[in-house]
């Protein structure tokens, strides 16, 4: 999914030290209120009006005082009109009065997104969810680029996790990637698919994890079985293969040592005693042998 290609990006707002305005602010407005109360005791016009301008101008410089908290930052646009920069340098700021500013948060967030039924690759219905950690890159593709970024960043988060479980099998073989064994590729392929997604709102994504992942509970037994009848294969698979290699050494061994001699059917017959040991579930039943190796 390609971003959208945005004409609005991230730049500095023009700003100085707000302390200083503050200052002189303050000295002007009450030199102002100062003339005012005096022209009102001597009923004196032009003084008056001496100090309502003053204390206007300061009034109005005083409004393009903003304070910038650590890891925030202020999107300013000019009459609530075009936009005029970011002001993202913490402390007491001033700007152009004209100019609104909208707070955003730079912080770093966790969207953990609601539990998904989902079919997988095999058409298994799944249950997943992820945890998504993300923060603003951009304010003004944030801002100007989408109506709500924070909701923006869920559904598409929401959209990317649908679309890598849909594209995967729960389990698979050892040739093949699935949700549940190759759980760091698939986290890192969500965080490129988000990551695509929400580039477009000026987000960016810090990391990605599946918090949740399990059959739906309609299918869920049926698969437990599965699984557990998968598992008692491959540990009989390997009882065999280690059996047959004993029983190869045994063979080998005692015609090294030429400790008894066998004929082909005795060998058979041997091979096969010593397999229903090696491999059976309980243990074997010794039967004593009174007679001869051939009775």
């Amino acid at each position: 999914m390609a971003a959208t290609q945005s004409t609005i990006t991230e730049r500095p707002g023009r700003s100085s030290n707000g302390w200083l305005v503050l200052g002189i602010g303050l000295v002007v407005e009450l030199a102002g209120i100062g003339l005012i109360v005096l022209g009102a005791t001597r009923t004196n016009v032009p003084l008056i009006v001496a100090g309502v301008v003053p204390a206007v101008l300061a009034v109005v410089a005083l409004a393009g005082l903003v304070l910038v908290e650590p890891n925030q930052a202020r999107v300013l646009q000019l009459l609530g009109g075009s936009y005029s920069g970011t002001l993202r340098e913490p402390g007491l700021r001033w700007m152009n009065p004209l100019n609104t500013r909208r707070k955003i948060s730079t912080r770093i967030r966790n969207l953990e997104t609601g539990k998904a039924k989902v079919n997988d690759a095999d058409g298994n219905p799944i249950e997943i969810s992820a945890v998504i950690v993300w923060q603003v890159q951009d304010t003004a593709r944030a801002v100007f680029d989408v109506d709500d970024f924070e909701e923006f960043v869920a559904v598409q988060t929401e959209a990317a996790v649908r679309h890598i479980a849909g594209s995967y099998p729960y389990d698979a073989g050892a040739d093949e990637m699935s949700l549940r064994q190759n759980a760091d590729e698939i986290t890192t392929k969500l965080s490129e698919e988000v990551a695509e997604r929400v580039r477009s709102a000026g987000v960016h994504v810090v990391e990605s994890r599946i918090n949740q992942l399990a059959y739906a509970p309609e299918i869920a037994q049926a698969m437990l079985r599965r699984q557990q009848a998968g598992a008692v294969i491959a540990a009989r698979e390997q009882i065999v293969m280690g059996a047959v290699g004993m029983v190869g050494a045994a063979l080998d061994q005692l015609e090294q040592e030429h400790t008894v001699e066998l004929d082909e059917e005795r060998k058979a017959a041997m091979v096969s005693n010593l397999l229903v040991v090696l491999c059976g579930d309980q243990g074997a039943q010794p039967v004593v042998n009174t007679g001869s190796l051939y009775q």
